[in-house]
């Protein structure tokens, strides 16, 4: 399990920065492209940061 997640966390990150970037060519708010943009950074600090060792 331990080996998945971070192949999980960066596909999460993939899937926000895409849908971050369709949101940004159909006019979105600023808010919510603050947002996405927030959650993609975390979910690809986190897949980082479980593949450093402890």
């Amino acid at each position: 399990m331990s080996s998945v997640m971070p192949i999980v966390l960066f596909g999460i990150a993939g899937l926000l920065v895409g849908g971050l970037l369709q949101l940004r060519t159909n006019g979105a708010s600023k808010l919510t492209l603050i947002i996405m943009g927030v959650l993609a950074a975390l979910a690809a600090a986190g897949g980082v940061l479980w593949l450093l060792p402890e």
